[in-house]
């Protein structure tokens, strides 16, 4: 599902910090498509990552579909919105 989407994925959580909304690593914006959740990475500073970092999981399981790194700690959270 890597694409247009998970760039803005991206861009969205960074602006997040460039706007002093967030602090650390905590907070992040997500998007959904279809069945299917875009999410920033837990524990991964926002002027270090990488559209390779952000995770792709199903919205009913919570299962991992796409990404090499954990979930944030707040997609469960996302998957119910």
């Amino acid at each position: 599902m890597r694409g247009t989407l998970t760039e803005r994925v991206l861009q969205s959580n960074k602006a997040l910090k460039a706007e002093g909304l967030v602090s650390g690593t905590s907070g992040n914006c997500s998007a959904r498509n279809g069945g299917r959740l875009i999410i920033k990475p837990s524990g991964v500073p926002y002027d270090e990552m990488e559209v390779a970092d952000l995770v792709v999981v199903d919205i009913k399981s919570g299962e991992i579909l796409e990404g090499q790194r954990r979930p944030s700690i707040d997609t469960d959270a996302h998957r119910a919105i």
